[in-house]
Parts: structure tokens; sequence; C-alpha cells
């Protein structure tokens, strides 16, 4: 990581040099949540979830992803305070913000039991992160643009051109490709953890009741905010659909589902919360 900026540095070169340390801050923050994953992962396949190394690396990736989130959160106020601009909303806008949502949660999950399945989110999350700063950065600093030599018929006043490095453009490709697939997969992870949370719940296991308390008015906000999570509850509900209308169904089973549609739906009316933000957008993730 790059020094603090001297204190005789004029004041526009401190913030650019604050801005690229927070930036590789927040990069080498992702790095660390995906090691710290990847060797979990090897203690929860040989089923040793609470050694002293699993458990090490379980809460360093919610350290990890906290310090991330909170790196973007205090840059987007940063920028509101230099433009003397307001959230709107108030307290309720900055929890409408997908930033503060996520670090808060990463706060809750530091101190709650493990729930493994916590982690892929912020994982797949990170790994486009890493391959973005990896492609705007550091491969730029490593190999340097080869600037291309014109042509005949090129304007001798035209701005140069470079030839990106190859390892650039497959990461593009590879970003450009996945990611809306991969976050109608982190949908999904979302609302598979919401299950796990409740049946938790339903076992009175430790601290349930508040973790689901917690993550349900946070994947409700989700749902407000992701057309991602909207796709994957709406699939879900087809599928849950088709699978009651079956031949055979008990009609006990029927109205079960009939009534839990119904209380869903209710939750998210009285759950609006642009009703209390006076209709403002919420922002959108940007980390």
């Amino acid at each position: 990581m790059a020094p603090p900026p001297p204190a005789d540095m004029p004041l526009p070169q401190r913030l650019q040099k604050l801005a690229s340390t927070l930036q590789f801050a927040w990069f080498a923050g992702h790095a660390v949540l995906i090691l710290c994953i990847t060797r979990y992962a090897f203690s929860w396949i040989r089923f040793n979830y609470y050694g002293g190394m699993a458990s090490f690396c379980y809460r360093s990736a919610f350290v990890a992803a906290a310090s991330t989130y909170g790196i973007v959160v205090y840059k987007t106020w940063r920028a509101r305070q230099k433009t003397g601009a307001k959230q709107p909303g108030g307290a309720l806008g900055y929890l409408s913000d997908e930033n503060v949502q996520y670090l808060l949660m990463a706060l809750v999950w530091l101190f709650m039991p493990q729930y493994p399945l916590a982690l892929l989110p912020y994982g797949i999350y990170s790994i486009f992160h890493v391959a973005t700063y990896t492609r705007a950065n550091v491969i730029p600093t490593i190999a340097p643009p080869q600037k291309l030599v014109p042509g005949a018929a090129a304007s001798p006043n035209g701005k140069p051109q470079y030839a990106p490095h190859p390892m650039a453009d497959a990461i593009g490709s590879f970003v450009k490709k996945y990611y809306d697939s991969s976050m109608s997969v982190v949908a999904s992870l979302e609302i598979a953890l919401w299950a796990r949370i409740l049946l938790s719940a339903l076992f009175f296991q430790r601290r349930s009741w508040i973790l689901i308390a917690v993550y349900t008015a946070f994947l409700r906000a989700r749902y407000a905010q992701s057309s991602h999570v909207k796709n994957s509850f709406a699939q879900l509900e087809a599928r849950v659909d088709n699978l009651i209308g079956a031949q055979g169904t008990p009609p006990v089973a029927r109205q079960a589902w009939d009534t839990v549609k119904g209380v869903a739906r209710q939750f998210h009316g009285a759950t609006d919360v642009n009703k209390y933000v006076n209709g403002a957008a919420a922002p959108k993730k940007s980390s």
C-alpha cells in the first residue's frame, strides 16, 4: 500500500493520493476475502468448520468484507460532503443504500454463529471487483499498453491509439459474459440463506430469531433494489405454483401455499421503504 501523503503536499494532490490509497485498500480487502473463503472451503470440505484456522478465516472474511464496503460508504459520504448534497430520506435514505446494507450485514455475520452460505455472495462480488481492478490498474502498471503505429492515412493530429494487454481483454470478456448470470446466482444464494436461517429459527438455534429478523429486513431491501432478486423470487414462485398445481396435491398444501403468498404480499406492501423516504429512488450498490 502506498504511504500516506506528506504534510507539505498540496491539497489536491493529497486528496488524489488518499483516493488512490483507499482504492487499493478496497482491492486488497476483496483479495483477502477471496483468500479467506478459499482457505475456509478446504476446512469445510474436511468437516473441520470450527477449527482454529477455519474460524479465523471465516471471521477474517467478514472483517475484510466490512472494510471494503466501509470504504465505499466513506467515499460516497465524502463526495456528498464536498458538494453539500444531503442524503434523501435522512437515516432511512442511508439504510436504503445497498453498500450500507452489505456493510451492516457483514458486521452481523461477523458476530453471529457460522453460516458458511453467507460467505458466497460476498465472495462472488469480490471476484468481479478484483478482476475489474486488476484489468484497470494492475495490468497497465505491470505491462503498460503498447502504442499502435498509425497507418499512412491516419491524421497526424489524431489521438494516439494503444493496444490493450491480452489478459486485460480476457478479463473484460469474462466480466461481461458472466456478470449478469453471477448476480442471479447471488440472488438465489441470498434466498437460500434466508431459508437456512428460518430452519435454524424453527429449531431455536442460538441467536437465530434475531438473525432471521435482521436478514429478512436485508432481503426485503434487496428485493426492492435488485431485479435479479425479484426474478429469483418470481422463478421460485412459479416453480412452487407448478408443483402445487399438479394432480394429487392435497388441498391443504394448496391452501397453505396461498396463505404464504398472501402473507408475503402483505409484508411487501407494509415494508415499502419508498413510502417513508418521500418516494426517492434508493441508491444502487457501486462497490
